[in-house]
């Protein structure tokens, strides 16, 4: 058995955020002793780990806490655990195309700023010389 201290080790989580799975009931396996405090057995760090995974995909934790519960209810909720990954991948494909419109965005402006530091342009990156006339080409 482990202790919220050692999981946090183990799996590079804060000892806060075991403790606030637990809270969310997302680990369902873990355990207490007399005292109370949480203890961990290798289930428990199962469900953490596909918690974690979970998370890192953006999924909230209350689509988390859905899975857990259909996991718990066994091999006949396979169809909907699927859907909710199904639209997990939907979302994260979402912010994928985001991510790439920033990095081209980003990847346009350091060109900008490459050709201004190379003195192949003026500066033209600070609003507060901006006049009239670049406000409306830039508009």
């Amino acid at each position: 058995m482990y202790t919220v201290k050692e999981v946090a080790k183990l799996m590079d989580l804060t000892e806060h955020t075991i403790r606030y799975y637990t809270d969310k009931g997302l680990v369902p396996s873990v355990k207490r002793d007399k005292n109370n405090n949480r203890l961990f057995d290798e289930e428990s760090l199962n469900w953490l780990t596909g918690i974690k995974y979970l998370k890192a995909t953006g999924m909230s934790i209350e689509a988390i806490k859905e899975y857990v519960e259909l996991c718990l209810k066994g091999d006949s909720t396979v169809p909907e655990r699927y859907e909710i990954i199904l639209k997990q991948k939907e979302i994260a494909e979402t912010q994928l195309e985001e991510a790439e419109k920033r990095v081209k965005y980003m990847k346009q402006k350091i060109k900008h700023y490459s050709d201004i530091v190379n003195n192949k342009i003026p500066d033209d990156t600070n609003p507060g010389q901006w006049d009239k006339n670049f406000i409306s080409k830039i508009s």
